[in-house]
Formats: structure tokens, sequence, C-alpha cells
């Protein structure tokens, strides 16, 4: 199997002592063209004077003769892997630049998901870089939830949503879900052995959306509703399911 090296030079050799780049193309690509040209000069990285070893008094032999020595790190590998706290970048994240078709107002469809092929309503990007959108749930059955803009495709069409008051309430933190209660044992694990996997899923509870969640969507659709309702023909299209047919390309049409 040959060799990969992960690490190679800067500047490659195209033949035995040709290079790819010159001295000069070298020396703008590292930056330090661009430094002198800017006028700022290099600042001196002030060295820091080496720490005195510490000295630790230990006892050997049987008569536990007493001698200093420096305490430095131990030759020999832990007996157990410490654990150490990985490296996070979640401090130093970007904001998630919006795209410049998505504007408040501007009527989406959803390519993924539990609702792809529905058009909604974008309202606000929110924190985490997530679009807030609404079907309104009337309409197409799309209640108040979090897109990511890279399953959207943004049309023409174009709402005035200037009058409606969204709520501060509907940030990131409102659309998380609880986290459930670890289950530890065998039974978690395997299941209950006496019932058949059919009997156990029956027995599972359906799962239903908190009331106020339900109460909340359908007072802010409210708002919604009365502004789609004033445009002609717009609430038959948002209730249309978005689907291509034969010889028709993505690319081609005009959202």
């Amino acid at each position: 199997m040959p060799r990969i090296h992960t690490h190679g030079s800067r500047n490659p050799e195209l033949a035995r002592g040709v290079p790819k780049y010159t001295k000069t193309e070298m020396y703008r690509r590292s930056g330090r063209a661009a430094k002198k040209a800017s006028g700022v000069a290099w600042k001196d990285v002030p060295k820091k004077a080496p720490e005195a070893k510490k000295s630790v008094t230990k006892e050997f032999g049987k008569k536990k003769e007493k001698r200093v020595v420096s305490a430095g790190e131990s030759r020999f590998y832990p007996e157990y892997d410490v654990k150490r706290p990985l490296r996070s970048r979640k401090s130093h994240h970007k904001p998630t630049r919006l795209r410049q078709s998505i504007t408040p107002g501007t009527v989406l469809v959803v390519l993924a998901g539990r609702f792809r092929g529905k058009r909604v309503i974008f309202l606000k990007q929110l924190k985490s870089g997530l679009l807030l959108v609404t079907g309104p749930f009337k309409i197409n059955g799309v209640p108040i939830r979090r897109v990511n803009q890279a399953y959207v495709i943004a049309t023409s069409t174009k709402v005035d949503i200037s009058g409606v008051k969204i709520p501060k309430k509907f940030n990131d933190k409102y659309f998380r879900k609880p986290r459930k209660a670890k289950q530890i044992g065998e039974k978690a694990f395997f299941g209950d052995k006496d019932k058949k996997p059919e009997e156990a899923k029956a027995e599972k509870p359906a799962k239903e959306l908190p009331k106020e969640y339900k109460a909340d969507v359908k007072n802010f659709d409210k708002q919604v509703l009365a502004v789609v309702t004033q445009v002609p023909q717009l609430v038959s299209y948002l209730g249309a399911k978005f689907s291509l047919s034969r010889h028709q390309y993505p690319h081609a049409l005009k959202f």
C-alpha cells in the first residue's frame, strides 16, 4: 500500500530543481508583501523568563534519608487514560448569513422533512440561524416551526407582514424538546421479554403537543390569516402542494 503524505511543501517541485512558485510569488503568498505594503511594523513578542523548577523533599531507603528532588512530570504513563475536555468552537460560531432572496413575508417551499412540498410564510431568522415559518396551520397544516434555509426554495411571492406582531417567546428555547430521563437496567436495554414487539409498541402512549403550544399557534395564526385573506388567490396558492411533473426541471423554473 503506498504511503500517504498528509503534509507537504508549500512550494512543491514540478520537476527536479524547478519549484511551482517563484521567490516573489512565495513572498506574496506568505502575507509578508501585504504586511510590508500596509506600513505596520512587526511586533516583537517578549520572551518569557524560564520558570524555576520546583523541588520536593522525599525519603529514600530503610533509613529514610531525606533528599531534595526536582518535582517534574512523571516518567511513566498513567495507569488509566485521563479524560480531558475536547476543544469546542461553540463560542466562536459566526452568525448564519441569511440569503438575499429570503425576507420577512417571503413564501418558501419546504423541500425536506415532514412538510416537504408545502408552502410556508417566512417570519424571521432566529439566533441559531434557523428560519421561523408558519403555514398557517388552518390553510395547509403547517404550524409555527423552525426550518433550515438549506432545505427551502424562496419564491417571488411575498406577503406584507409588517403589521403582524411576533411574540418574543418564539425563540430556539421555545421549540426545544424536553430531555427524557435515561432508564438504567436490563429491562431498559432489552425491553419486556414476556411481551411481543407489536404489543409493546401498541402500549406506548401517543405523542401529544403541549396545550400551550396549540394555543399559541391558534392565536398567532389569526394575525397571519387576516393578512393572507386580503390577497386574492393566496389562500389556494399556500394550500396547494408543490410538485414537479414530467419534463419540468427545477433549475429552469422561475419561482
